[in-house]
């Protein structure tokens, strides 16, 4: 319930620092702004299936050893990455729920639960990785433009500093017993029969996860196609600009996209980080010599990008849930009827 109240709270405080962006830079402005895209703004919601394909190829590396029969093919994890990513920047999830539905939806083509799992693990440990160099690309991008680094530079060192991040994490994977230790837990906490802890299978996972980190090739792979698609991504922050009428060349855009998203991740726990995404972008607006109203409109066109490429994905994933539901619901009746009519 903390954790609720707490998402609940930051929420709240992100959607109101929101609005009084809006309202401090003139909502007649950004309108004026925002008309001035048009239609044509709408191109960005297909524009994000580029990246999103790239990611899940990288994805597709990593489980590939664990579905000979392809049966999990691309775009199937293309919708599936899609569900994780809308569950991340749309719920309350602190970024780890799309994780989780991942695993769920996965099973549909891969019944390996543990193997599901641990690539999913090893693929967010690889996208701690790209997300770091991503982040020094954009740093190193910004200093170029800004060609007076001081600012630059300290985001440079803080990057640098916290850099053992993932390699700890990486190497708590590769050289300890993480989910063995997790699952003796589940069964300290719950019980040794309870649901949840038989569900873990610690010792297997440890075992899938160090065989997939031992694939340096395989790992390198999922980097690229990782890195390659954040890169993508890049072109609806150059789209936008041009269509709101202040392009800017790729390598600034970029720099607003890998600098927003780093930020974004640290501010994990800011539900759809309301208010703080948008304060980037206008701070890196500022940086660029962007106009403050130009950023927050840029903001705005990728706020309401999220909404219409997120909201179908999950409609689709509850639509499936209710499938399940009903026809789970259909079996046990089927099963209680010849019980009733012996009775």
């Amino acid at each position: 319930m903390t954790m609720k109240r707490l998402a609940y709270l930051t929420g709240l405080i992100g959607l109101l620092g929101l609005t009084a962006l809006v309202v401090h830079q003139g909502i007649a402005d950004v309108a004026h702004i925002l008309a001035q895209g048009g239609w044509l703004l709408l191109l960005l919601v297909p524009l994000h299936v580029l990246p999103l394909v790239l990611d899940a190829q990288g994805w597709r590396n990593l489980l590939a050893p664990f579905d000979p029969a392809g049966r999990a093919d691309l775009g199937f994890l293309l919708w599936v990455a899609a569900v994780r990513e809308a569950v991340n920047r749309l719920l309350p999830t602190a970024n780890v729920g799309g994780e989780l539905v991942g695993i769920r939806l996965t099973r549909l083509r891969v019944p390996d639960v543990t193997a599901v799992t641990a690539s999913i693990v090893v693929e967010v440990m690889v996208t701690l990785f790209t997300q770091y160099l991503f982040s020094a690309l954009g740093v190193l991008m910004l200093l170029a433009a800004m060609q007076a680094g001081a600012h630059g530079w300290v985001i440079l060192t803080g990057l640098l500093l916290s850099l053992p991040v993932p390699v700890l994490f990486a190497l708590s994977l590769r050289h300890s017993a993480l989910f063995e230790r997790l699952e003796g837990a589940a069964h300290r906490l719950f019980g040794e029969d309870h649901r949840i802890a038989a569900m873990v299978d610690g010792v297997r996972l440890d075992a899938q996860i160090r065989a997939l980190n031992q694939h340096r090739k395989v790992l390198l792979k999922t980097l690229g196609w990782q890195f390659a698609g954040m890169v993508t991504g890049s072109l609806e922050v150059w789209f936008a600009l041009m269509l709101l009428g202040h392009p800017v060349p790729f390598w600034q855009a970029l720099a607003i996209e890998a600098l927003t998203q780093a930020v974004r991740h640290m501010a994990f726990f800011v539900p759809a980080g309301l208010g703080v995404q948008e304060a980037v972008v206008l701070l890196l607006g500022h940086l660029l010599g962007i106009g403050p109203d130009v950023s927050l409109s840029l903001a705005l066109v990728k706020r309401a990008r999220e909404v219409l490429f997120g909201v179908p994905a999950l409609l689709s994933w509850h639509w499936l849930e209710l499938r399940h539901w009903q026809r789970d619901g259909k079996s046990r009746q089927g099963s209680s009827n010849p019980t009733e009519r012996a009775s």
